[in-house]
């Protein structure tokens, strides 16, 4: 395992031990709002400090760009590598108690995601992958699934809230072919088990790098595509995802086209 990712692991569970105890005593967790359904905790913030201060601690000289506390540059001026960190995806799952929520640690190389560690606290499930070396799930490599058809496939997605009827549609359009519809309520999570199989497809809109950069190399690592809404890989700029199977991604661009 490359070092960058004995660091994330360790950042991940140091941060899992955090989410874990406030779990147990959610009454005392202080939640305020970001926007108008968008929330943050003292939790995330400490999540995220805490992942800080490891990777700190052993690459002073990184940049890191975190939900929280935005991006910051290290010890160089021109830094050559960048950490992207979501420290709690799935905030609203946490602060009701539901637990599906993840963290989520990227390292990027001139523009390329090279690490992605995505740790699932509440079921001690680490989904890493490194580029050219395959993705994993506690040490026990994964594939994307061999489904091909949307109508076999249990498809996941974030859709936007208040899109208008002409723009919803095409969402709409996917999730009425599928098989199945799922919304976790974390997008890490979701692009992970598109990377173990546990999901077919994904369809996300309006994503920000921390939700997608480790679940990218996830899926890719695994075997799968990733695209936006044409198929093209202008998905990290616009923020809209379709991510699956390779024989079954041709599907999820024509059923969003549609």
């Amino acid at each position: 395992m490359h070092q960058f990712l004995t660091i994330a692991i360790k950042a991940a569970r140091r941060a899992g031990s955090i989410i874990n105890r406030a779990s147990l005593e959610l009454e005392k967790v202080q939640v305020a709002r970001k926007g108008p359904h968008d929330f943050v905790t003292d939790i995330d913030r400490a999540s995220e400090n805490a992942i800080i201060e490891t990777i700190r601690e052993a690459y002073p000289d990184h940049a890191i760009l975190g939900e929280e506390t935005g991006f910051t540059k290290g010890t160089r001026a021109e830094p050559e590598y960048q950490w992207i960190i979501d420290p709690l995806d799935g905030t609203k799952n946490f602060i009701h108690g539901l637990p599906d929520y993840a963290i989520s640690i990227a390292v990027v190389h001139q523009g390329k995601v090279m690490h992605g560690l995505v740790y699932d606290p509440n079921r001690n499930e680490i989904f890493t992958a490194s580029r050219g070396v395959g993705a994993f799930l506690n040490d026990r490599r994964i594939r994307v699934s061999t489904r091909t058809r949307i109508e076999e496939s249990l498809i996941a997605g974030r859709f936007p809230l208040g899109a208008p009827e002409k723009e919803g549609y095409r969402f709409h359009n996917l999730v009425e072919q599928s098989n199945g519809y799922r919304r976790l309520g974390s997008t890490v999570l979701e692009l992970a088990y598109v990377a173990s199989g546990r999901l077919d497809g994904f369809c996300g809109a309006n994503l920000q790098a921390w939700d997608v950069a480790a679940g990218s190399l996830l899926v890719l690592e695994a075997g799968g595509l990733i695209g936006d809404f044409d198929g093209e890989q202008g998905w990290m700029r616009s923020g809209n995802v379709l991510a699956g199977a390779p024989k079954l991604f041709p599907h999820l661009v024509n059923a969003i086209a549609k």
